[in-house]
């Protein structure tokens, strides 16, 4: 009998958000929706089934002064589990939500540490909101609990529990990368980040790479400490205890966004987006307003494409998503400023009667349509400077039923390591190899696109969100890492060229 099998360990789960949606009704009251999402579909069984609880932030501020108490309660209902709440001031808030996780740790974590603000009122807030969610899991965990904290904005959860005398088996999975040696230096709480990881007793990384990178920093930056393992895995001895850190590639439910894919609803949708777009091929584009994103870089490629390949006007238009992030962050708004000023200019280079080059659409669409887009588009292009994973590219797959689409896919996203032998893997940089990859896949046969398609599609049915689950819990329950299989790695082959 596996971990997994064993019914006398509850699940906790601990995350910086609930995995609820407050918002103000009409009348100045407030409601509770349940919120969606991989995460929340994969979890929410296996917390009914034993019971558990997810702790996490409401995303309120005690300045609202709202009853929690009261929305907590409706959320259980229909949930099936218990949701406890970590209540933070609007002080709170700003230094560690804004400040440390957002202007330090998501920076630097994805390889732009000229973005961040290391300014030291962030880090005494990390270190305040990481202790008060130690003392909710405290005050609500049992003795064999296994507790599952997720994500850069509670690494130092750990220690705190720790700190009380917690027992308890600890998981941690980080959703974004793990910075090389170098970068991660810049860090000045770098020595305290590391001690306050190996408090756990599983750390899961997206990818080989950040397993490595993590490893590497503690070779480097760690004494007294000694690591064993190679491949997907490794085990780090610190003093008596032993940690172990892997490679778990996070997914999606395939089999919920293809059945939805093909519900009536959506293929109607799909209809209509057909009929505005008669007789072109479709790009997508979908992301979040963020840097890490690429989006102004991918714009650029698709009008080099226009520039460099004419045969492509007026057969091809982009449709490029941006969804609304981080609105009162600076960077974004300029960001957003800077997306729209190159969408006007390549209309205004481009259009002509009866077609416009670049649809954008700034806005976060429903469900139905946006699986409509995934549907119908020929090639969806998916190019960020960095990202953990990329589920987009996944979810295009999955709703890809017809089989004719083409992936062009970021050498950076973490997604890659998996999708990279079907998709046309590109460097977000390289303006023109992307325009050309733009140019590839329109032209590519339909018996290729049918192949790599539904090879990709099989592979994400396998190894879906349960099977990320399953292989999380088992490994860190089972103390063991040998039952996960070994993942391949993902590195550039680059074809070598002259210069004249």
């Amino acid at each position: 009998m596996s971990g997994l099998d064993n019914e006398q360990h509850r699940l906790l789960i601990v995350s910086n958000r609930l995995p609820t949606v407050i918002s103000k009704i009409p009348g100045g009251s407030w409601q509770i929706n349940p919120g969606a999402g991989g995460l929340v579909t994969a979890l929410a069984p296996v917390l009914r089934n034993r019971g558990g609880i997810w702790i996490g932030w409401p995303g309120v501020v005690n300045e609202d002064g709202i009853d929690i108490t009261e929305l907590m309660e409706e959320a259980k209902k229909h949930s099936g589990y218990r949701l406890k709440p970590v209540l933070l001031s609007n002080w709170e808030k700003e230094n560690y939500y804004r400040g440390f996780a957002n202007e330090i740790i998501w920076p630097l974590f994805h390889d732009l540490q000229t973005r961040c603000q290391f300014y030291p009122e962030y880090w005494r807030a990390y270190r305040t909101v990481n202790h008060k969610f130690c003392e909710v899991i405290y005050q609500n965990a049992h003795r064999d609990d296994f507790i599952w904290v997720h994500d850069y904005h509670l690494m130092s959860v750990a220690k705190e529990l720790r700190t009380k005398g917690m027992k308890n088996r600890l998981g941690f999975f980080l959703h974004i990368p793990f910075p090389p040696l170098d970068i991660f230096l810049k860090l000045p709480w770098r020595f305290q980040i590391l001690h306050h990881l190996l408090q756990y007793d599983l750390i899961g990384f997206q990818t080989l790479r950040d397993r490595r990178n993590f490893v590497g920093c503690i070779r480097a930056l760690m004494k007294d400490t000694f690591v064993t393992g190679k491949g997907s895995r490794s085990t780090i001895l610190t003093g008596p205890r032993e940690v172990l850190a892997g490679a778990f590639p996070i997914s999606i439910d395939f089999n919920e966004f293809a059945q939805h894919a093909e519900s009536q609803e959506v293929s109607d949708t799909a209809w209509y987006i057909h009929e505005e777009f008669a007789d072109l091929k479709i790009i997508l584009g979908v992301d979040r307003l963020d840097y890490t994103k690429g989006i102004p870089e991918k714009l650029l490629a698709y009008r080099n494409a226009l520039r460099r390949y004419p045969e492509l006007q007026g057969k091809v238009v982009m449709a490029q998503v941006v969804v609304p992030s981080r609105w009162e962050i600076p960077h974004y708004n300029n960001l957003k400023e800077e997306i729209e000023r190159l969408v006007g200019e390549i209309n205004g280079e481009f259009t002509r009667p009866g077609w416009v080059p670049l649809h954008y659409i700034y806005r976060n669409l429903d469900r139905p349509e946006l699986l409509a887009y995934y549907r119908t588009a020929e090639i969806m292009l998916t190019t960020p400077w960095k990202d953990g994973m990329n589920l987009v590219a996944k979810e295009y797959c999955a709703c890809n039923i017809e089989q004719n689409g083409v992936l062009i896919l970021s050498e950076f996203a973490g997604s890659t390591a998996q999708m990279y032998r079907h998709s046309l893997v590109v460097n977000p940089h390289d303006i023109e190899a992307v325009a050309d990859a733009i140019h590839k896949a329109y032209h590519m046969p339909v018996e290729d696109r049918a192949r790599r398609m539904r090879t990709m599609r099989r592979a994400i049915r396998k190894q879906d969100v349960f099977w990320w689950v399953n292989a999380f819990l088992q490994a860190a329950i089972d103390k063991r890492l040998d039952s996960f299989p070994v993942l391949e790695e993902w590195v550039p082959q680059h074809e070598m060229k002259e210069y004249g």
